[in-house]
């Protein structure tokens, strides 16, 4: 994949959570192809891993911690090593999701299972948030891009609190807008519809791709290449007069 170039993107630091495979996998990549050192997270170590070496076998500098996104001190101690080895975090890529939740009527849902959605969507969002603002504020810059989705833009067979965690992330994030453009801090989302990424390609059955595509205007399904391509552009200075927008990358599904 050839990545497109923004020169003000040379020598940052980027913290992508939840970034060791799928969409913020290639949000990494990305960054990387353009001169940004980047922290690679994820819960698995070996994962976490094997992406490090990939991007620098391609030239790219790349750390990785293994830490889990719905722990604060997890996440916090993440920050602090990324500072200590690569200096200070110039872009927040806010990707990380996770949750049990499956599809269903809502007074169906377990309690375990509303918390574990939510917390892994919104509440490690807020967490990488909480332990990368202050410092963005006391420099007066930086980049952030959070990952909301389809299913928190308009009602779809999408499980409930995954639903209200996406929508939740977008307000969140025009909430910290409002509070961190006086500081010049930026922060931007993403929602994507339908990315065939690793998970999906392996738990999507060929007909129900296939079906699927028709539903999109672009007829085609997401790549993970589409969600970083925006997500760049967001982490650059091309981006600069942007704030507090959600980008819904989704084939003209969501208009």
């Amino acid at each position: 994949m050839t990545y497109p170039t923004y020169p003000d993107l040379q020598g940052k630091v980027a913290l992508i959570t939840g970034s060791s495979k799928g969409i913020g996998a290639a949000t990494a990549k990305a960054l990387a192809s353009n001169g940004v050192s980047v922290v690679i997270n994820g819960r698995d170590p070996d994962a976490v891993d094997a992406m490090v070496k990939e991007i620098q076998a391609e030239g790219g500098a790349a750390l990785g911690v293994a830490a889990d996104a719905t722990d604060y001190d997890a996440v916090d101690r993440m920050r602090a090593r990324a500072e200590a080895e690569l200096g200070p975090i110039d872009i927040l890529a806010a990707f990380s999701g996770s949750g049990n939740a499956r599809p269903g009527p809502v007074e169906n849902l377990s309690i375990e299972d509303w918390h574990s959605t939510v917390d892994g969507n919104l509440t490690a969002t807020f967490y990488a948030l909480k332990t990368v603002l202050p410092g963005m504020r006391e420099r007066r810059r930086g980049s952030i891009i959070t990952m909301s989705s389809e299913a928190g833009r308009r009602p779809t067979p999408a499980p409930a609190p995954y639903a209200a965690a996406k929508a939740g992330i977008v307000m969140l994030t025009q909430q910290v807008a409002a509070e961190a453009g006086p500081y010049g801090v930026r922060i931007n989302c993403v929602a994507p519809s339908t990315v065939l990424t690793e998970r999906t390609a392996t738990n999507m059955p060929l007909e129900v791709r296939e079906r699927l595509i028709d539903t999109f205007p672009l007829r085609r399904l997401g790549r993970p290449d589409d969600v970083a391509n925006t997500a760049l552009f967001l982490a650059s200075d091309a981006s600069s007069w942007l704030t507090g927008l959600t980008v819904d990358v989704a084939g003209g599904k969501a208009m």
